[in-house]
């Protein structure tokens, strides 16, 4: 009689829980912006700045229900949006083009690596006027403006994590008949994921930022527009509501970006 048979039961087996994600970085998350908000609030109280220079955060919050009744708030985040997303496609699809080329290419990096980095240098403000003068006042130069911003950081990115790609990656990929194309969008663009996705993540940030020096050609509408319109007017309580909008907005997209990178490099694991 065996030991299992004498006991009567087999041992069962021990069942997994399922493992909860922890909330505590997102609660972590929370408290400076609700320590910024104290401060904010009680900064606004202390009779330091008149209203007209720091609202307090009620009136912020009065402002943003304001134009969202009369419904202009939502053509504004709408216009400023597309504006972001047109040039950020277009500026990460030419900036991951060309990085994969001078990241693959030692003797193409010597040529054109030297011209992007004296360019990259370039302030976004003194785009403007040469936009202006190609391009005109409609939506050619604000969104070729955002896709400047978004080129720069997913080129060099891309161009960097290719160029420093593991070459016995490459030798193994090469040793099964893999060459060009094939290669690097089967060994090369895997191995590098994580760099890619920090590239585009960077370079989303960047088209957020040039955003509102986009919207400062001739705009009528968009949150840079509001942000200069604010200003004219005094409306100080229009002016952060706009610069906080554009952080939340900013946030949004690159939470969105990152459950996509997440969703890829788990499907690639």
């Amino acid at each position: 009689m065996t030991l299992i048979e004498a006991t009567g039961s087999a041992e069962k087996p021990v069942r997994k829980r399922p493992v909860r994600k922890s909330r505590r970085p997102m609660v972590a998350g929370l408290i400076l912006p609700v320590v910024l908000l104290v401060v904010w609030q009680v900064t606004a109280s202390s009779g330091l700045y008149s209203s007209a220079q720091l609202p307090a955060p009620l009136s912020v919050l009065d402002a943003l229900g304001e134009l969202a009744g009369d419904g202009s708030l939502w053509t504004h985040i709408a216009i400023s949006l597309q504006r972001v997303l047109i040039g950020f496609a277009a500026g990460s699809g030419l900036g991951f083009a060309l990085g994969a080329i001078v990241g693959l290419s030692a003797r193409v990096r010597a040529v054109v690596a030297p011209s992007i980095a004296a360019l990259r240098a370039v302030p976004s403000l003194a785009w403007v006027p040469l936009l202006v003068l190609w391009l005109g006042i409609g939506e050619g130069p604000k969104i070729t403006l955002v896709a400047i911003g978004s080129f720069f950081p997913v080129y060099t990115t891309i161009s960097a994590a290719l160029a420093h790609a593991d070459a016995h990656l490459v030798e193994v990929g090469r040793a099964y008949g893999l060459r060009g194309g094939e290669l690097l969008g089967r060994i090369m663009l895997p191995s590098v994921a994580p760099a890619i996705f920090s590239g585009l993540r960077l370079g989303l940030a960047q088209g957020w930022l040039f955003l509102v020096a986009a919207e400062l050609i001739a705009s009528s509408m968009g949150l840079g527009f509001l942000l200069t319109d604010s200003q004219n007017t005094g409306r100080t309580d229009i002016l952060l509501m706009a610069i906080l909008l554009l952080a939340a907005l900013g946030k949004l997209c690159d939470v969105l970006l990152g459950l996509v990178e997440r969703r890829i490099l788990r499907f690639h694991k």
